[in-house]
């Protein structure tokens, strides 16, 4: 992923706080033997206070996913997450000195990727803390049932999923949002995302407008 020096992030909580609030991504795994990568949609919790270098990933997964054998064969994965996405057409992009019909399309969007060192959670104690831990960060307490090996109502489900610790050892982070270009483009693309008011165009805007109004 290319990153330029007005894309990246300001510093670590800036992304950490990003992840924080965008927890659904896509895990990729190294195929075995030529194949080509296992690429896992899948929720996760992320906490920055865990073991890796960068905190930690915590995830499970059904046990007869296809990807476990390519997982023990290496460990090394990336875990990408790409969200605040929209499309900008090329007139909102033209300098202020060119026609409008000679700007440039892009795409805005946020992006984190980490590289984790993949641990498999299969001891049913260690399973269940993590389950909990990860429901933990999606709801409230007391809309489930803690779960708790050997117990009802989910310790018979234990067997059929393995957990997944993923130590975070590098961090990739990019917030694509034209703040290279003149105050009167990103105004106008402001008020472009703003009138046209497409289903992710809100979130796009509300990391725009933080961005230009956090100091760099």
């Amino acid at each position: 992923m290319l990153i330029h020096p007005w894309d990246a992030a300001r510093d670590s909580a800036e992304w950490q706080q990003w992840l924080a609030a965008h927890d659904f991504g896509q895990l990729a795994v190294n195929g075995l033997d030529g194949e080509p990568p296992f690429v896992q949609p899948m929720h996760f919790a992320y906490d920055a206070q865990g073991t890796g270098e960068y905190g930690e990933v915590v995830a499970h997964l059904a046990r007869p996913n296809p990807l476990w054998s390519a997982l023990d064969a290496n460990p090394e994965v990336l875990l990408s997450v790409v969200d605040d996405y929209a499309f900008v057409p090329g007139p909102w992009q033209a300098p202020p000195d060119v026609p409008p019909e000679h700007g440039t399309p892009t795409s805005f969007y946020a992006a984190v990727q980490l590289r984790c060192t993949a641990r498999v959670v299969d001891d049913p104690e260690e399973k269940a803390e993590l389950l909990n831990r990860q429901v933990g960060h999606f709801q409230p307490p007391g809309l489930s049932v803690p779960v708790a090996a050997g117990e009802a109502p989910y310790g018979r489900m234990l067997p059929g999923i393995r957990g997944l610790l993923l130590e975070v050892t590098d961090v990739r982070a990019k917030f694509k949002y034209a703040e290279h270009k003149p105050e009167e483009v990103q105004d106008r693309i402001a008020a472009g995302l703003a009138g046209r008011d497409d289903p992710r165009d809100a979130a796009a805007l509300a990391t725009q407008r933080r961005r230009r109004h956090q100091p760099a």
